[in-house]
């Protein structure tokens, strides 16, 4: 599949709009000190960081092997 080759201004925006909801929710987690949702505030931001990552990497995934 070649849609994140083929569109890369949407890769662009969306990879935007996921990192910074992502920050948003690790700073709205970190401010609920003490509480438990605050954790898991912030690890569906940590979980979207990640996400961000795998959509950046998407159009390198089936480059060729390298040789050493």
């Amino acid at each position: 599949m070649n849609f994140w080759k083929e569109h890369p201004y949407l890769r662009m925006i969306g990879m935007a709009v996921l990192f910074v909801l992502a920050l948003v929710l690790i700073m709205k987690g970190w401010g609920m000190t003490g509480q438990l949702a605050g954790l898991g505030i912030m690890i569906v931001g940590v979980a979207l960081l990640l996400l961000t990552l795998a959509l950046y990497n998407k159009p390198f995934e089936d480059a060729p092997n390298r040789k050493k």
